[in-house]
């Protein structure tokens, strides 16, 4: 039986409330975390912090970076457009995660801004709103509701052995990737969105545009879990 690994999330850093408090404060869906446990990973959570990363990321078997808001356009080389908005603390913190995660090949996990990120991070760049592009908002309806999209992946990809042919995944974005040095595009919306890039060379290092954690899909879940076990193993 593989070892139960440690699997670091990144996490938001917005205004919340709760009880009689309304605070600044580090927090993520629990859904992320319950995704992790039931593929039979333990969570810790990686707040933004002005420095560590590699240290932390010494002691996790594998990482995901989370969904949120828009990376800043300047890693990029753009302005910022008008329906941009940005959290450069996660930015710096989030970028330094996926430098140390490369650096020591720890399995690795882009969930939405996630997946832009590492894209970012490969020295790519993003549409910054994606409706002007497709002519739609189904990636990202107003509010706080998903949006279902059919996606097809490619054809012995590790997204596809992970997930299967096509299916339909919840979603909530308005940026895409449009280009990704070191990474192939592992599937596509109907209208040509890129939903999931990979880099075989590295192992498992995986992005997605769509939220696994709020649907059906546990195969990428799975998938992280069980190449940081092996990991695990093999040190």
């Amino acid at each position: 039986m593989l070892p139960r690994p440690v699997i670091g999330l990144s996490t938001y850093r917005e205004t919340a409330r709760w009880g009689v408090w309304t605070e600044v404060a580090d927090l993520l869906p629990a859904t992320y975390v319950r995704s992790v446990e039931a593929a039979g990973g333990t969570v810790v959570l990686l707040p933004p912090q002005a420095q560590g990363a590699e240290a932390l990321v010494g002691r996790i078997d594998g990482l995901v970076v989370t969904g949120g808001a828009d990376v800043e356009p300047s890693r990029y080389g753009q302005e910022r457009g008008p329906h941009t908005y940005t959290r450069p603390d996660r930015d710096a913190w989030e970028l330094a995660l996926l430098d140390a995660a490369a650096e020591r090949g720890v399995p690795t996990l882009g969930i939405c801004r996630g997946m832009q990120l590492m894209a970012v991070h490969g020295g790519g760049r993003l549409e910054q709103h994606l409706p002007d592009v497709v002519g739609h908002t189904e990636h990202g309806p107003e509010g706080d509701a998903y949006g279902w999209t059919s996606v097809r992946t490619v054809g012995g990809s590790m997204v596809a052995t992970m997930v299967g042919d096509a299916m339909q995944v919840s979603c909530h974005h308005h940026q895409a990737v449009v280009a990704h040095p070191g990474f192939a595009v592992s599937a596509r919306a109907a209208d040509g969105t890129i939903e999931a890039i990979e880099d075989a060379e590295r192992g498992y290092w995986v992005g997605v545009q769509w939220h696994p954690e709020s649907g059906d899909d546990h195969g990428l879940f799975a998938g992280l879990v069980g190449a940081a076990s092996r990991a695990l193993v093999t040190r």
